[in-house]
């Protein structure tokens, strides 16, 4: 079974800063070399990881990002709180540089004293889809997930395996 280290949040910053190089020479031999059964090997790291840890534990990714946010989550999540959608937009959202809506504020709305999640059942889908290690063709989102070892210390330990693998 693989043992993962998993870096103190206060610390990842830091860490993922030091092995930013070196994950990214791994993400441009991988996209290079697009080896057969990356995706195997990272959804059985994936499940492996959330096995060992929990993001309750963390809810940084609640804390510091935000999802995009689409007109379904939107429909869903005002409904769920007795909204309008205009008015769920309109109180905690706000449109991206990209044109995206995106919540308003950090840490996210909804994330509650414990890191639990007060929509958890109608939680955006890039919330359900975080931190993406589970994705189907994987090597389309390298880049992403270099950036995301900034923020997950699942997607950090998962990178250091990763690349001592390929």
């Amino acid at each position: 079974m693989v043992k993962f280290e998993f870096p103190q949040l206060d610390h990842l910053s830091k860490l993922a800063l030091q092995k930013r190089p070196a994950n990214l020479a791994f993400v441009k031999k991988i996209q290079k070399k697009q080896p057969s059964g990356l995706d195997d090997v990272v959804h059985k790291l994936h499940k492996k990881a959330f096995e060992q840890y929990s993001c309750l534990n963390c809810a940084n990714c609640c804390k510091s990002i935000s999802p995009i946010i689409i007109y379904h989550d939107i429909r869903r999540i005002s409904k769920t709180l007795g909204m309008k959608p205009g008015d769920f937009i309109q109180s905690k959202l706000e449109m991206d540089e990209e044109g995206d809506f995106v919540f308003r504020s950090s840490p996210c709305p909804f994330l509650q004293d414990d890191n639990h999640c007060q929509v958890y059942s109608v939680r955006p889908k890039a919330c359900k889809e975080y931190p993406h290690t589970n994705r189907v063709n994987f090597a389309q989102i390298l880049n992403l997930s270099v950036k995301n070892t900034f923020v997950c210390p699942l997607v950090y330990a998962i990178f250091e395996v990763l690349r001592k693998k390929f």
